[in-house]
């Protein structure tokens, strides 16, 4: 139990961001990228990524490059967020703190006189699994390098990301809490061994997705009318963790081991259209994953998972002017994760508007239209000088005490 302030503190955060953030490169993003001019304009891109990030967003928008436009490099793009709803983070910090002094406790007692002390430590913790009971905490994080090459012909694109999706919950079992509330209330004595009685479990899964791939576009003539058109095939790697686990012997490098990780490497594809109506309107719809995978967790302690991909259909529409930009776009498709996990989807809308030729402001809304996901505020701004480094920021604020960010570096040449 020495350990279990540190550890568990770090669990409660999804295991899946020291993974991603610390892994060699390959929402809440709402599909499985970040981008940060994207996540402060509420998630939208479909009709509105600039050409450098639609290799992300809507591959079809790589054509909408100027002729004085040159190679696009996106190193990197990185975000997070956290939703806590029930200060999940801090009860169980408190927790390991009170198991530890119980225990101490426990082992140190010289006379029956110390016992109502044992009494008050034990209905302290009793009081404290029963307030965590349940509780969750989730969150997502991801990264992204890209390089797009625009020409008039064929623009293209390699990209390289990873997306990662994660929940950890302590469940909590009945029976310890009344093992310790009796404790409390003088009908149980504690005895050597009785720990091993104890079940509350700690139990996490987190996802992450790399892909590799490289996207090319073109525009076609249709009926007298240009439309774009654009495709990502991409190798796609999986790995997958199930951790289930005592919650009194909790340890961060056993959600990390190998020994709970599952595999998977396929092949998938994104794809996207795009069309401008006029001088200021754009029209585009994405398909990210076309191809469906279920992807089996390994089994710990009789307890297994699902992790499903399946396409993404969102379309969108956006309204340009020279300082102006305003986009929606909409799932008509849901976005899964773990099988266990409900269904989410998004839809978005944002706008940019440019300050100065070196400034943009940003500010949008994210909303799961089936009610399982947190709805968040979003806002950020850009930074470009001399229209040839691209600093952007973007934060994101919502109920269930949800928190978001992302920050991407952007060069062009």
């Amino acid at each position: 139990m020495a350990k279990l302030t540190s550890n568990m503190k770090r669990f409660s955060r999804p295991v899946v961001f020291p993974i991603i953030l610390l892994s060699p490169i390959s929402a809440l993003a709402a599909g499985n990228y970040y981008d940060a001019r994207n996540d402060a304009m509420g998630g939208t891109g479909v009709a509105s990524s600039t050409y450098g990030t639609a290799v992300l967003a809507n591959p079809a928008l790589m054509t909408k490059a100027k002729p004085d436009d040159t190679a696009s490099i996106i190193f990197p793009a990185a975000g997070l967020q956290v939703t806590d709803k029930n200060k999940l983070v801090n009860k169980v910090d408190d927790l390991g703190d009170s198991v530890d002094s119980y225990k101490e406790m426990v082992s140190n007692i010289t006379s029956f006189a110390e016992y109502p002390k044992i009494q008050a430590a034990a209905g302290d913790v009793a009081g404290q699994l029963r307030d965590i009971k349940g509780n969750q905490a989730s969150g997502t994080a991801g990264a992204a390098f890209a390089v797009t090459i625009p020409n008039e012909t064929l623009p293209f694109a390699f990209v390289a990301k990873a997306y990662g999706t994660g929940y950890g919950t302590a469940d909590i079992t009945q029976s310890d809490i009344d093992y310790l509330q009796g404790i409390a209330d003088g009908t149980v004595i504690p005895l050597p061994g009785d720990q091993n009685k104890l079940t509350s479990t700690a139990l996490a899964r987190a996802a992450i997705v790399y892909d590799y791939g490289v996207a090319v576009a073109h525009e076609f003539s249709i009926a007298g009318h240009a439309v774009s058109f654009g495709i990502t095939p991409k190798l796609q790697e999986t790995y997958l963790y199930n951790y289930n686990s005592s919650i009194y012997s909790f340890n961060k490098s056993d959600v990390l081991s190998h020994h709970d990780r599952s595999t998977d490497t396929g092949f998938n594809i994104d794809a996207g259209a795009a069309t401008d109506i006029g001088d200021n309107w754009t029209l585009g719809v994405s398909a990210q994953n076309l191809i469906s995978r279920n992807i089996n967790t390994k089994e710990v302690n009789g307890v297994k998972d699902v992790y499903q991909i399946s396409p993404v259909v969102t379309p969108g529409i956006s309204f340009h002017t020279e300082r102006l930009t305003a986009a929606l776009d909409v799932d008509v498709t849901p976005t899964k994760r773990f099988k266990t996990e409900d269904e989410s989807q998004y839809a978005g809308v944002g706008v940019e508007y440019s300050l100065l030729s070196w400034l943009q402001l940003r500010a949008g809304y994210r909303a799961d239209m089936k009610s399982n996901d947190t709805n968040v505020y979003t806002a950020g701004l850009g930074i470009s000088p001399f229209d040839r480094v691209h600093l952007d920021l973007a934060a994101m604020k919502g109920n269930d005490r949800t928190l978001g960010a992302v920050a991407q570096l952007n060069f062009t040449f």
